[in-house]
């Protein structure tokens, strides 16, 4: 190392010999920069710069480079620059640029020893390679002229591109590459160039295009170009600049199409959203969804708010179409399973399973539900319809696939307790009329409910199922007993259903009005002894309202002569039927075994049935064609209701292509509603009793509360079966501490303890 020391001291001797040296790497970088290279030899003037920077010549050579750097693009790089403006600016920057960074590459290599010694040891200095990028800049891109141009240019093959003109797309990436590469450390070319002009002027286009679009007034269309815009600014963006302008350019074409005008797209007067969602566009909505939610919370809250509105608007119309008999309940429930089902479609298929959009469908769905106040009675009857027809339209995987639609419904009822209460009138019938199609279709429903709502919700349907099999046993064992002992039943075929009173819909024996035929009573008074005699300590009381009977019918054909009240008729061919009728319509068509005609009032007489039963069972056997009727009716008020005086008489005309004859049954309309009325009534009172328990039960385990704590806990208790109103509450409160079963506190009133 010494030897080499000696002899590059004897290298540089005198001022001349740094001169000659400066003067050959000026020359070198001016030759390098005219891509003359063929002569030089490297290695001899990395020699030269390392002799620089080892005799103190560091500021010299790194002067001199900046020098000579600077004065080749003024006068060489710029003036053809400029001649290429303004047609070719972009393919002469191209090939300036490209030369330009074979060139520095070279002299980089050359002055490496100056970049690692003399510019690492002092403050204030660039890298070479540094030092070209800021000359390039400053004396090229940064040339007012050159600018301007470059800058317009870049700019207009945007617009172009945007207005659906070919572009080329490479030139704009490689003009903005070499921007980029340009801004180092502090210097930002590519922002003072390009990137400000770009975000400034794209705000005004698309501030343009938004109006343009709005005044279209058609949402899909301005969904549909907002969604090929962003993709369109994205590719641009991602394929030619710098990621944070690709972030700049989206947020602007989001906020001036996009976020300044939410509640404007969404107001749009065609191809609406309700217009979607009415014709199922799962494939625009899902456009809309993607695009809304771009904006997050904000985007998704319009969404909700505009289906949400229109869900509702649909769902009141419903709920009118009922009030005014457009529709009955079982339709309406339909629609809301119908409904249920478009809004899980749309989830699916349009809104990636939102949650938020999820829970705000649902409670949509209950809006609608709870406009309806008889709601939680028609989902009942809408599972009795469908009990009743299931085997004779619907295969059991279908049946349950709908009970689970419905299930799904029910969940929504806030009044499940009213629900309770009509499904087990609704049940009861079905199972004592054998109306339901199958037994393990109503097991498996009250399986549903059971999981939906616990055992104490089903434990009436339960029973009421486990008595129908218990009564199958005792009717074997009281068959057994007639056979066996010879017992007569007057040639009625009895079949008794034993139910346990406080699980079933039943009437208390001084609200049963019926005088049973002779014929059918003994033969029950006869079970009813056979009955008690084998279970001591039980008792049973007819319920004839829930009864049916099977009645073998003769009818004589037409008569000859016309005048029915005077004669005997002479008989034609008689027809033998089986009918199948409620025991209200066996008790009066039993009359007509003694007499040929009764007025309305003489039944009345013999049946003691009040006047809305036995309106309702004379007009279902005295309601259809002359041919279909049981009974013949002969009014003189010709009114639909029927009168004390209106005659009756067998019909001896009917005639029926089948053999069983079901005959329907025609529910008093001020019967159903006293039903309901007394329903609503028993609810009412046992809300009452259940809060004050459920009052007691926290109280006994908290022993003092503040008030409003013991509500929340309270609803919290009682919302699986319904939820109490604050008036109800108070007031069970009070009549509590009037018992002395609560009280207030002394200090404060709104706290409450526990006495009992």
């Amino acid at each position: 190392m010494e030897t080499g020391g000696v002899a590059y001291e004897n290298i540089i001797k005198n001022d001349d010999t740094v001169d000659l040296m400066c003067a050959r790497l000026k020359d070198a970088v001016a030759q390098i920069q005219n891509k003359n290279t063929a002569d030089l030899s490297f290695e001899e003037l990395y020699r030269y710069a390392f002799l620089m920077i080892y005799k103190q010549g560091g500021q010299r050579l790194y002067n001199d480079l900046h020098a000579t750097i600077e004065e080749h693009l003024e006068k060489n790089v710029r003036q053809d620059v400029l001649k290429s403006l303004p047609n070719d600016l972009l393919s002469k920057l191209s090939h300036v640029w490209i030369d330009y960074q074979t060139a520095l590459k070279f002299i980089c290599n050359i002055f490496a020893y100056m970049d690692r010694v003399f510019i690492a040891r002092n403050k204030g200095y660039e890298s070479v390679y540094n030092l070209g990028l800021i000359a390039f800049g400053d004396k090229i891109i940064c040339y007012a002229e050159i600018q301007k141009s470059l800058s317009d240019i870049l700019l207009n093959l945007i617009n172009d591109e945007r207005d659906g003109k070919v572009v080329d797309r490479a030139a704009l990436k490689n003009a903005c590459e070499m921007l980029m590469t340009l801004s180092i450390n502090s210097i930002s070319i590519y922002k003072d160039v390009f990137e400000q002009h770009f975000l400034d002027q794209s705000s005004l286009f698309y501030k343009l295009e938004s109006q343009k679009l709005l005044a279209e007034n058609n949402v899909n269309n301005y969904v549909k170009t907002t969604t090929a815009r962003i993709q369109e600014e994205s590719d641009r963006a991602s394929f030619c600049f710098d990621k944070s302008t690709e972030k700049s350019i989206l947020n602007i074409v989001e906020d001036e199409l996009l976020k300044k005008h939410l509640h404007a797209i969404v107001a749009m007067e065609k191809c609406t959203v309700g217009h979607m969602i009415k014709n199922k566009m799962t494939k625009d909505l899902a456009c809309m969804y993607k695009l809304f939610s771009r904006l997050k919370e904000e985007g998704i809250k319009v969404i909700i708010e505009t289906m949400s509105s229109c869900f509702r608007v649909y769902g009141r119309s419903l709920v009118r179409d009922v009030v005014d008999d457009k529709m009955n309940g079982v339709t309406f429930v339909q629609n809301l399973i119908n409904l249920k089902d478009d809004m899980d479609a749309l989830l699916k298929y349009s809104f990636k399973r939102n949650k938020t959009i999820k829970k705000s469908l649902l409670a949509d769905l209950g809006y609608i539900l709870h406009l309806n106040a008889k709601s939680p009675e028609y989902i009942s009857l809408f599972i009795d319809d469908k009990m009743k027809k299931g085997g004779k339209e619907m295969e059991e995987k279908e049946i349950t696939k709908v009970l689970d639609k419905t299930i799904e419904i029910f969940l929504l009822l806030k009044e499940r307790d009213v629900f309770e209460a009509h499904y087990r009138r609704h049940l009861s019938k079905r199972l004592l009329l054998s109306r339901s199609d199958s037994e393990d279709i109503e097991r498996i429903m009250i399986s549903k409910l059971t999981i939906a709502c616990g055992h104490e919700f089903t434990k009436n349907f339960q029973r009421m199922i486990k008595d129908l099999s218990l009564s199958t046993s005792i009717n074997a064992e009281f068959k057994s007993y007639v056979s066996k002992d010879s017992v007569s039943l007057c040639g009625v075929d009895l079949t008794v259903d034993v139910l346990t009173s406080g699980f079933w819909p039943t009437t208390t024996s001084s609200e049963i009005k019926c005088n049973i035929a002779a014929e059918p009573f003994k033969a029950f008074e006869i079970f009813k002894n056979f009955f008690l005699t084998t279970r001591a300590r039980r008792k049973l009381t007819l319920q004839p309202h829930m009864g049916s009977a099977l009645i073998s019918a003769e009818f004589y054909g037409p008569q000859v002569e016309s005048d029915r009240y005077e004669s005997e008729a002479i008989l034609k061919t008689k027809h033998k039927y089986i009918l199948v009728a409620s025991t209200y319509q066996m008790c009066i068509l039993m009359l007509f075994n003694d007499y040929n005609v009764m007025s309305c009032e003489e039944i009345q007489k013999k049946t003691d049935l009040p006047e809305s039963e036995l309106h309702a069972a004379l007009q279902s056997l005295s309601m259809g064609k002359l041919s279909q009727r049981i009974l013949v009716r002969k009014s003189q008020t010709n009114l639909k209701d029927i009168a004390a005086t209106d005659k009756f008489f067998v019909n001896e005309e009917f005639i029926s292509k089948f053999y069983r004859v079901k005959i329907q049954s025609t529910v008093a309309k001020e019967n159903s509603e006293s039903e309901r009325k007394k329903i609503n009534d028993n609810l009412d009172l046992q809300r009452k009793y259940e809060i004050k328990a459920a009052i007691v039960r926290i109280m006994k385990a908290r022993r003092s509360m503040d008030h409003n704590l013991l509500i929340s806990e309270l609803t919290h208790q009682l919302k699986s079966r319904f939820l109490p109103s604050p008036v109800m509450i108070k007031k069970q409160i009070e009549i509590l501490i009037d018992k002395e079963y609560i009280a207030r506190e002394t200090d404060n009133l709104k706290r409450y303890i526990y006495l009992a």
